[in-house]
């Protein structure tokens, strides 16, 4: 307890937090502020364990019930924490040489083949269909929100979401639309719907897939918008518009420049793509080791450092780059808010320790938007520099032009596609 004493009076400078150790000492941290917080450790090896990789440890030590929370909440305990080590890793030997590693051996932890990464896509997005209904908007849209008020809803900030991406696309009632990460087919059927284009999806979730074709077909647009089972490596289509959204978080720093000559193989020579993803505005580093080993498997959020090369070697032009800074976090605060509303029927799907993970992961990735400089990025590119208007007032002409559609219509697959 002696080395996790010291590390803690270095460390916590705001805010207060009591830790009790499992022989029932305590000690107190921080400058008598709120939030106030009080853990408890429940065995010895927990505090070594916090000692030596606590970015993988808290985690860990919260889902099997060994570092629990007396007094306060977890998001006050992640808050006070976050808060103190802000944009800039507070480190110690152990822990500072654990992070090295992690960073030397990145490429390995994000090798991503075609097989792989359908592995990794299984691994969070095959859970129980049921699960997403109880935490995320009923279209399924499981990205980044774009809030324009304190008032919005989840609802209101996905469909604004939505609008603002196809602003940015410049679709036309003729072109050929490729949804790269499709997901549950919600935003294909938007382009479709509000633009009239032909919409192919990709996604590498089972799920998925099942999902958003059965919607195509009750939507009455299966001839003009179908979703496939497949790697974005595969695809031999060519296509006026390119957008892909969430998806890019799982390709691996491996793969940058393979994704990006797969998007100027695919755009026709007056195309135009959109990226849209989560990035870090600290520099290149690595996956934070616990998300990666119970949430993302084989992800990376990448600095835009480490993406823009490879939309130059691509033979692209960056045509804008807008950055989302706050709106993920107002996102995940209420997907959170929701998933704490429904823990009780999620807990009946899984356990109570999914739930502690799924908690753990929410709150850790809604603070680091807030404390750590996670952002998301919007870069749209082109193949010639005359394709897109020379100013942006065309995205506010569209989202004037525009009322954003709400789904209200849950998503749902049938018995038949279910069994």
């Amino acid at each position: 307890m002696a080395a996790l004493d010291s590390i803690l009076k270095r460390l916590i400078r705001t805010g207060t937090l009591r830790v009790i150790d499992w022989k029932g000492q305590s000690a107190l941290y921080g400058d008598g502020t709120l939030p106030f917080v009080t853990i408890r450790l429940r065995d010895r090896w927990t505090a070594a364990k916090l000692i030596f990789d606590p970015q993988i440890a808290v985690g860990e030590a919260y889902m099997d019930g060994l570092l629990t929370i007396e007094e306060g909440t977890l998001f006050d305990f992640i808050d006070i924490g976050m808060k103190n080590i802000g944009r800039k890793a507070f480190s110690y030997p152990l822990s500072g040489l654990t992070e090295r590693l992690r960073t030397w051996f990145r490429r390995l932890q994000q090798f991503n083949p075609a097989q792989r990464s359908q592995a990794n896509v299984a691994h969070h997005y095959d859970l129980s269909d049921g699960l997403y209904d109880l935490f995320l908007d009923p279209d399924r849209q499981y990205s980044c929100a774009y809030v324009l008020s304190p008032d919005d809803t989840i609802e209101t900030a996905q469909a604004q979401k939505k609008r603002h991406l196809a602003a940015k696309l410049l679709i036309e009632p003729q072109h050929k639309v490729l949804d790269i990460g499709s997901g549950w087919g919600g935003l294909g059927l938007y382009l479709a719907d509000v633009s009239g284009a032909d919409v192919t999806g990709l996604t590498l979730s089972k799920e998925q897939h099942a999902v958003s074709n059965e919607r195509a077909v009750n939507a009455g647009v299966a001839e003009r918008v179908r979703f496939k089972l497949q790697d974005y490596r595969s695809e031999q289509g060519k296509y006026d518009r390119i957008v892909s959204v969430g998806m890019f978080e799982h390709v691996g720093i491996n793969h940058f420049d393979a994704y990006f000559e797969k998007i100027a193989d695919a755009l026709t020579k007056d195309g135009v793509a959109l990226v849209h993803a989560i990035g870090r505005c600290d520099g290149p580093g690595h996956t934070n080791p616990w998300i990666a080993k119970y949430i993302f498997p084989g992800g990376y959020c990448p600095a835009l450092s480490e993406v823009l090369p490879s939309i130059e070697k691509a033979g692209l032009l960056i045509t804008d780059i807008e950055i989302l800074r706050l709106h993920y976090a107002e996102t995940l605060r209420m997907w959170r808010e929701r998933f704490n509303t429904n823990r009780a029927k999620i807990r009946a799907l899984y356990d109570e320790r999914f739930c502690r993970m799924w908690e753990f992961y929410l709150i850790t990735s809604e603070l680091a938007f807030r404390h750590q400089g996670q952002m998301v990025f919007q870069v749209q590119v082109a193949k010639q520099t005359e394709t897109v208007p020379i100013t942006r007032d065309y995205i506010d002409e569209f989202e004037r032009a525009h009322a954003p559609a709400i789904v209200v219509a849950p998503v749902k697959r049938s018995e038949s596609i279910a069994a």
